[in-house]
Order: C-alpha cells, then sequence, then structure tokens
C-alpha cells in the first residue's frame, strides 16, 4: 500500500515538507491582506478628517477677510499693508493672512508715533516701518521700509557702510520719475542726508539690506512723494537713539528742488 503525503497549496506552489507539515492556507493570506487594507484606509481617512479640522479651524471667512482689511485701513495699513502691520507689532513678516492673524489684528490699537502735535515722517529701525503723521501728530500712513544693513560694501568702484543715520532730519530735495545715483535707481526719492533718500524700489526685503537709503515699496512712492514735500520732518531712530524735533515746526528751511 502507497501512502501519499498531504499536499498543501499556497500563493500558487506546491509545498511537500517531510516530518513537519506546515499548514499555511490560501484564506489567511487573504485576511491578512483586508486587515492590512482597512488598517490603510483608517489611516488615511483619520489623517484627512484632522486635515480638514485644521483647515477650517486657521480658514477665513470672506466676511472675516473684510473685516480684517477694514481693521488694517483704519489702523493706517491700507489695503495690502499686512506686511506692515507684522513688522510693527513685531510678528513673522509672511503676508499670510491666517486665523492667528486675524486675531492680533482685531485686538491691536493703533500705531503711536514717537512725537506728536505736528506733521512728519517716522522711520522705526528696529520694526523697519515708516510712519506718516497728519497735522495732530496721528498715524494716517503705515508702509514696510528696508533701511540700512550696517554691512560693509564695495560695489560699482565704490566702498563704505551701509548705514542709516539716526537723528532728525528735513526732506531737502526731492525728484519725480527715476533718477540713476552711483548704487543704483532710485524711484520718486526724498532727500534727507547727503545722497540718502526716502525711495521707491521693487525689492523691499523683510530686514534691513539697502546701501544707506529708506526703500519703500513701489505702490506707495508717488503717494508718498506727495505727503514728504520740501521741509517735511524726517525722525529716524531706533531704541537707544531718539531725538524730538518739535522745536523745529517753527523754522523754515530755504532749500530749492532741483529741475
Amino acid at each position: 500500500m502507497v501512502v501519499t503525503e498531504p499536499r498543501y497549496v499556497y500563493a500558487g506552489f506546491q509545498s511537500h515538507t517531510r516530518g513537519t507539515i506546515v499548514k499555511t492556507p490560501t484564506r489567511i493570506a487573504s485576511a491578512a491582506l483586508l486587515s492590512l487594507t482597512l488598517l490603510f484606509a483608517f489611516s488615511a481617512n483619520s489623517f484627512a478628517q484632522k486635515r480638514s479640522s485644521h483647515s477650517k479651524t486657521n480658514s477665513l471667512t470672506r466676511s472675516e477677510l473684510k473685516q480684517a482689511q477694514g481693521r488694517l485701513a483704519e489702523m493706517g495699513y491700507g489695503k495690502g499693508g499686512l506686511i506692515a502691520f507684522q513688522k510693527y507689532e513685531g510678528r513673522k513678516p509672511t503676508g499670510q493672512l491666517n486665523r492667528a492673524e486675524f486675531d492680533a489684528i482685531i485686538n491691536a490699537t493703533a500705531p503711536q508715533p514717537k512725537d506728536s502735535g505736528y506733521k512728519h515722517v517716522e522711520v522705526d529701525l528696529d520694526r523697519q516701518v515708516l510712519l506718516l503723521t497728519d497735522e495732530d501728530g496721528q498715524v494716517k500712513k503705515v508702509l514696510p521700509v528696508s533701511t540700512g544693513s550696517n554691512k560693509h560694501y564695495r560695489e560699482k568702484g565704490m566702498s563704505g557702510l551701509a548705514y542709516t543715520p539716526r537723528g532728525r532730519f528735513r526732506i531737502y530735495a526731492k525728484m519725480s520719475g527715476w533718477r540713476k545715483s552711483p548704487l543704483g535707481l532710485l524711484y520718486y526719492p526724498n532727500y534727507f542726508s547727503d545722497g540718502l533718500a526716502i525711495h521707491g524700489n521693487p525689492s523691499v526685503p523683510q530686514s534691513p539690506q539697502s546701501h544707506g537709503c529708506i526703500r519703500i515699496p513701489m505702490s506707495a512712492a508717488v503717494e508718498m512723494s506727495r505727503q514728504l514735500p520740501v521741509g517735511t520732518i524726517l525722525l529716524i531712530y531706533d531704541n537707544q537713539s531718539f531725538v524730538s524735533a518739535k522745536d523745529w515746526v517753527t523754522s523754515t528751511v530755504g532749500v530749492r528742488t532741483p529741475n
């Protein structure tokens, strides 16, 4: 009598084992695969739900977006003034309006100038913002700026320290359109010390990067030029330096605008 050993099929091949018979039916493999598939599907669904919940928490409604823009305008930051707001408030200047930024905008108070009681312009070097005030000294406009990097430079045959001076100044000359300077082009420059000026520039980095001038966004250059006639008082300061110019308010200067 011939005894035939049991034969077991697994995943399409046969197995003959003497002494020990390993039983691995196809149904076990199928069950394991099904379990893995269900586990993956559950994990993916859980991740999607968390991501959706996070998105809903941070996204803003159309009404909230309008509310934030209105509040920025009320405080002097104007349309698109989120970067200036973030700089003034010491927040990371991302330019992105999310839930955290919305809450900060709604709860913020309007910027206050260092000097008050007369029309002038201030540049806060620590915050990297420009503040334009009205005749009562109330802030009417806030712009992001980029000032001197405080680094030594050697460019176009010139060398020096990229430094924006601190103190009180007057706008002594101004020009419309583009002005070519030894170190580059200036858009609607408003000169306040030697060849240094408040001017428009296509690049206004979030940190001090200029040769000493005060860069402002191109979109604000024309209007800012109108707001800074010759003789306008300019205060430039950081947390260690500030000089009031109230005693200059009644004084006059006889500087003519170049042709």
